[in-house]
């Protein structure tokens, strides 16, 4: 895990000077928190236009799928901060599996949920073609006695 963020870092740090020479080649004179501004701003716009379309069309199709994007999404940086605060603090190891396992336990728990769900959507269903079966059984025995 602690390679897993080095190599990270070593790659942000290069990016970060690559665009400064970039910016300073097209003759703008920026300083970190300059660069911070632009960069996280485009890429946080561009990310947000892609999650916009992205949840349309899932909303059309299923809350839960926005809802298990969203969580799943939030739980990454939970397990990856529980394991930097692991790092700083000495408390535990910080390793990658730990982050994989408990996502795993997520989504094994999201996977227990699904089937009740679909159980529960396919009772109902059944039930209610039952029920209209029986309706229609009701309105040709009474068309027939009349």
């Amino acid at each position: 895990m602690g390679e897993f963020i080095k190599l990270i870092t070593a790659v942000v740090n290069d990016v970060h000077d690559v665009l400064i020479e970039v910016f300073e080649t097209l003759g703008y004179s920026l300083n970190d928190k300059e660069l911070h501004f632009w960069i996280i701003g485009i890429i946080g716009i561009v990310g947000f236009f892609f999650v916009q379309l992205l949840f349309r069309i899932l909303s059309k199709w299923s809350i839960t799928a926005i809802s298990f994007i969203y969580t799943f999404t939030v739980l990454l940086v939970i397990v990856f901060a529980i394991e930097i605060q692991q790092k700083i603090t000495g408390r535990g190891n910080m390793e990658f599996d730990d982050a994989i396992i408990g996502l795993k336990g997520f989504l094994a728990f999201f996977s227990i949920f699904l089937l009740i769900k679909f159980t529960a959507i396919l009772i109902i269903k059944l039930y209610r073609k039952m029920f209209k079966e029986d309706e229609k059984d009701d309105e040709v025995e009474y068309k027939s006695t009349s």
